[in-house]
């Protein structure tokens, strides 16, 4: 089982290194320490850590327009990511009064659309970052 809390600014240099892993890193554009303590600082940007049993396993980043800007875990293939993104719909709707959640996805990254798609999420735009394709992804409720 896994939890969803308000990310701390002691838990930044664990998000660095979830994000330098090799499997996460060529599908996101990866923060320094300085640029996640001024995401943190921002009030238009949530923080929230997922937590499986105890120990911190990954983080979640959202702008206050329901932006799924990050989802990263630490560990793929055990279902924490599902489960995150199932708390983290929760959350939105319940605490955050969303009826929809948007995110852009890398079109390389196969396993990040197969994942979005089954959780149903459909696409509705595409663009292009740094000459890579990038598709635009949303959920409504």
């Amino acid at each position: 089982m896994i939890e969803l809390r308000k990310s701390r600014f002691e838990d930044i240099p664990s998000f660095v290194l979830y994000e330098s892993a090799p499997e996460t890193s060529d599908f996101i554009i990866p923060y320094t320490s300085d640029k996640h303590h001024e995401e943190m600082n921002n009030s238009n940007i949530n923080y929230l850590s997922i937590f499986s049993e105890g120990a911190l396993s990954g983080f979640i980043i959202l702008s206050r327009c329901i932006e799924l800007r990050r989802l990263v875990v630490d560990k793929r293939g055990h279902g924490l990511g599902q489960e995150a993104l199932k708390l983290l719909e929760s959350y939105c709707i319940n605490e955050l009064n969303t009826k929809r959640i948007w995110l852009d996805v890398f079109s390389s990254n196969k396993r990040g659309l197969h994942f979005y798609n089954k959780l149903g999420y459909s696409q509705f735009k595409v663009g292009e970052h740094n000459g890579k394709s990038l598709l635009f992804l949303e959920k409504t409720f």
